[in-house]
């Protein structure tokens, strides 16, 4: 059975859901499942990942890891490789994943597959699945070095909890500080206390049929009626237009996300788009033009009045839900 190495991505203080995701499926797939946490004052979160899988989590904690830079991350987690000598690595692909995935690929010299969304085990080698050509094809591709490089898009998988021993060791690494030729000066996060749209369970979207910012309450009022697991998205048209900010962009040129529900109202579905959330497990169209391109792509769809059929959506799920 393979070891296999998940890279535990912490941010806002915790431990991003994605890093229980690829914890979980590692244990699935067998063998011993060990971890990297990487930050400041994360020892106390480091636990946690025995939880979902982890055997043995590694720990590299210091000042010099407060903010995520890619030359001292990826230096601190070929490190850690070099202590586990895993034969596969997860990292999920997160914005800070996708960055560190090839730097730590290039530093071990070995290939990557990236932004995968299954995986299955022959020997000790994972065969993964990917989406190619913004998402309208899908490649089965292996990586033939070791270690295999994988990171998986999140929600692709799902998380379950698979105790792992859960032992805690922590890793002083001795940064070589001549090869690090930047410094993060300040890290402006939005906050919010919705989930980011990567890690989000449903997602409800907005495009150019909204008309303007002041409507985009309607999607907002929706969200809220789901939950605490569902958050607003938005096309590339409504971010240009100005009416929501570029954080909640989903698309080719945005974030790309699988949530189990995905709510496009007033969405076309140009290809850039269908790019950023056709993995999504259930997708619900609502539209006014029933020859719109997003009524291929979706699972369900509805020719109307968006605002009106919006606050009605609302009022429903308000009932089941017992508001």
């Amino acid at each position: 059975m393979p070891d296999i190495l998940v890279y535990a991505e912490v941010q806002k203080g915790e431990i991003k859901k994605g890093a229980f995701e690829i914890a979980s499926k590692a244990k699935a797939l067998g063998g011993q499942v060990s971890a990297c946490i990487i930050g400041k004052g994360v020892e106390g979160l480091a636990g946690e990942l025995g939880k979902y899988g982890a055997d043995k989590i590694y720990v590299v904690d210091g000042p010099e890891f407060e903010n995520y830079l890619t030359e001292p991350y990826v230096q601190a987690l070929a490190h850690v490789a070099g202590l586990v000598n895993p034969s596969i690595i997860f990292l999920s692909a997160s914005a800070q994943g996708k960055d560190l995935t090839p730097a730590l690929a290039a530093r071990l010299k070995v290939g990557a597959l990236s932004d995968c969304v299954e995986l299955s085990l022959e020997g000790d080698k994972v065969i993964a699945k990917r989406p190619m050509f913004a998402g309208k094809a899908y490649a089965t591709v292996e990586a033939l070095g070791s270690p295999q490089v994988i990171s998986i898009r999140p929600n692709s998988l799902g998380v379950e909890e698979i105790a792992g021993a859960g032992a805690v060791e922590k890793v002083d690494v001795n940064l070589d500080t001549s090869k690090i030729k930047a410094v993060v000066k300040s890290v402006e996060v939005r906050e919010s206390e919705e989930p980011d749209q990567t890690e989000a369970e449903i997602i409800v979207s907005g495009g150019r049929g909204m008309e303007g910012a002041e409507n985009f309450r309607l999607l907002e009022e929706l969200a809220r009626a789901f939950g605490p697991t569902a958050t607003v998205g938005a096309s590339r048209a409504a971010v240009d237009a100005g009416w929501i900010d570029h954080g909640y962009q989903i698309g080719q040129t945005g974030k790309t996300v699988s949530p189990n529900l995905y709510i496009a109202a007033g969405i076309s579905g140009a290809i850039q788009h269908l790019a950023g959330m056709n993995t999504s497990k259930v997708i619900v169209a609502i539209n006014k033009d029933p020859e719109a391109p997003i009524f291929s792509k979706a699972d369900y769809g509805v020719v109307g009045d968006l605002f009106e059929i919006l606050p009605k959506l609302t009022e429903e799920i308000k009932k089941i839900k017992g508001q």
